[in-house]
């Protein structure tokens, strides 16, 4: 079987979605009964995406494999509701690496290593070698970046050379671009997808399929003008208008005849009767519109100024709601301002304090966790959110001074938190944190049991310190115990308040295993107990 590739291109400018155009093909094509999965060029020359700032760059995507990926790996995941490897987020520091490797082994025989075919040449390997191994009907290939930025031209070149050796019917180029409405003269622009295409086919490639982002649904006399210019056909060119939810962009495609373009592109026989896939996955869109009294939740945390540092947890949220049919509104709130002004959080339903590093905003959010536990207001702390609600029941209930964790203050009297030990002698910051899946065992008859409903549950993690275990006696008299663990019992893995309504936390990152349609347990729990007066 001859695997199909479907490249996604963008241009004009960053962030008009090229993941969720990728997700959505890939989502439509399983839904037409395709084994399908998607792959991520990143043309950065990080090695991955581990040390990027997340204000900047928007959430680090941990796979079950361990990867620090992409935050649109985690698009990939939702939409496709399947686990997505590390292999599948290709950067340049990858290929780099790969090439000036082996070329120290001498494997290319004398040759002058150049990026044609060197480079070229590795990133075909990879995209090939997930093809076969995965035996996949259809790869989706999403090349990050902008038409024209010198960084994406290797793998841009790459991706041409692979329709000239796959035959360009087993190839199909889609190129997401832009078609902006002025207010002066209300009408919508092709300017910039004109030369946005252009500039693709500078460089060798034609596209097949244009899709346009639009704040509304594309006039015909704006598909017959982007049509005339681009040499693509007008009914090739479809309308990414926005909606009201990224994943209803599957079915605005699908309305416009992508599918049918796919098949016919690709001469697949046998198009199959679907209906009972599309039922499902209207049902799980469907449910997302919830109609109950929303449920207020306050996000405080360190990289709220941009909403894409926590998208998973956004996802997560909106996914356990939709479960109970109650609609979450989400504020994010920076743990820097809550200073003396903790008093704010009083008026939400529930409190969530997400994944971070580092000192600044550290004191907010331990005394965020003491409000949330004064005040029996549910809490769910995630990672760092764990670490410090652990700190902030030392001071305020175990009596410990000066309890804090070592990464926040290294010389602390009680170190709560502490580093891993087999993280003492490490001098790398990139790829070395404690990165992917662990079984955790959980204790019977704690209400991470009940939540769960199992001994054994699998988790991804992304951390460097943990929970100081010489404190277990003083917190368990105290009146929070910790209802998971991992490694043989060295990790405390889950922290609760038997006591309280709802106050929980976990060194994992249970939002990365949330899904529409599927919400993770700990999420659904905890909106569950938000949305209980």
């Amino acid at each position: 079987m001859q695997t199909k590739f479907i490249f996604v291109t963008g241009g004009v400018m960053s962030g008009l979605g090229k993941g969720v155009v990728s997700s959505s093909i890939s989502k439509l094509l399983q839904l037409s009964n395709q084994k399908v999965s998607c792959v991520k060029i990143d043309p950065y020359l990080n090695y991955d995406a581990g040390t990027m700032n997340p204000i900047a760059h928007g959430e680090v995507f941990v796979t079950e494999d361990g990867g620090e990926c992409d935050m649109d790996m985690g698009n990939y995941e939702r939409f496709l509701n399947q686990n997505i490897p590390k292999s599948h987020n290709i950067t340049t520091a990858q290929i780099y690496s790969s090439v000036i490797d082996a070329e120290r082994k001498g494997e290319y025989l004398g040759a002058c290593v150049q990026i044609i075919p060197h480079v070229t040449d590795e990133i075909k390997n990879r995209i090939r070698v997930i093809a076969e191994e995965e035996s996949l009907d259809i790869l989706i290939v999403e090349c990050g970046g902008t038409v024209g930025d010198i960084e994406s031209l290797p793998f841009l070149e790459a991706l041409r050379q692979i329709r000239v050796e796959e035959g360009s019917e087993n190839v199909i180029f889609v190129h997401v671009t832009l078609a902006p409405s002025l207010d002066v003269v209300g009408e919508q622009k092709t300017k910039p997808t004109q030369h946005s295409v252009q500039e693709l086919r500078r460089i060798g490639i034609q596209p097949d399929v244009l899709c346009v982002r639009c704040s509304s649904t594309l006039q015909e006399k704006t598909r017959k003008k982007i049509s005339m210019f681009t040499n693509v056909t007008e009914k090739d060119v479809f309308s990414c208008h926005d909606v009201q939810s990224i994943f209803m962009v599957p079915q605005i495609l699908f309305e416009q005849g992508l599918v049918d373009l796919i098949f016919k592109k690709f001469s697949k026989v046998g198009y199959v009767d679907a209906s009972e896939n599309w039922d499902k996955w209207n049902n799980i869109v469907n449910s997302m519109e919830s109609s109950g009294d929303t449920i207020n939740i306050a996000m405080v945390g360190k990289y709220v100024t941009l909403a894409d540092s926590y998208v998973s947890v956004n996802h997560a949220l909106k996914h356990a709601g939709a479960s109970i049919n109650r609609p979450v509104k989400i504020d994010w709130i920076d743990s820097e301002t809550l200073n003396g002004n903790i008093e704010t959080l009083g008026k939400y339903n529930g409190i969530l304090v997400p994944g971070g590093f580092g000192t600044r905003g550290s004191e907010g959010i331990i005394e965020t966790a003491n409000f949330a536990r004064e005040r029996n207001i549910p809490y769910l702390g995630i990672c760092f959110g764990f670490q410090l609600a652990a700190v902030s029941f030392a001071r305020n209930v175990c009596n410990l001074i000066d309890s804090n964790s070592t990464e926040i203050e290294n010389k602390t009297k009680n170190p709560i938190i502490d580093l891993l030990p087999e993280q003492d002698d490490v001098t790398d910051l990139g790829g070395s944190l404690r990165l992917g899946a662990n079984q955790i065992e959980i204790q019977e008859n704690s209400m991470a049991h009940k939540i769960y409903n199992s001994n054994i549950i699998s988790k991804r993690h992304r951390h460097r310190y943990e929970f100081n275990k010489k404190y277990l006696e003083s917190f368990d008299k105290n009146g929070m115990i910790f209802s998971g663990e991992s490694d043989d019992g060295r990790r405390m893995e889950v922290l609760e308040i038997p006591s309280h309504k709802f106050f929980l936390g976990v060194q994992f990152h249970p939002e990365f295993n949330s899904r529409p349609g599927f919400p993770e347990e700990s999420f659904k729990a905890f909106i569950s107990a938000a949305g209980t007066n």
